[in-house]
């Protein structure tokens, strides 16, 4: 006999992040949203691969952030604005 599962799939919170620069680097992203304190931190959440940059899974720490791209940690997305 199948049974019938129902999965409750969890919502994306969304938040912008504002800038005032041309561009911010990923580690530093990371701070500014207040995911991780240190950029040491950030170096080893980003090398783990749990972030998502525009959707792909990136190990950029350096990775360069502008208007338009989001980022995403923990079922959260980061939308860079200017």
């Amino acid at each position: 006999m199948i049974k019938n599962i129902k999965v409750k799939i969890a919502q994306k919170e969304k938040r912008q992040l504002k800038i005032t620069t041309d561009f911010i680097r990923l580690d530093s992203a990371l701070k500014l949203a207040d995911i991780a304190g240190t950029g040491g931190i950030s170096k080893m959440i980003i090398q783990d691969g749990a972030v998502k940059v525009n959707g792909e899974v990136c190990l950029q720490r350096g990775k360069k952030l502008r208007a338009g791209d989001s980022f995403e940690f923990e079922n959260k997305i980061f939308e860079i604005t200017d």
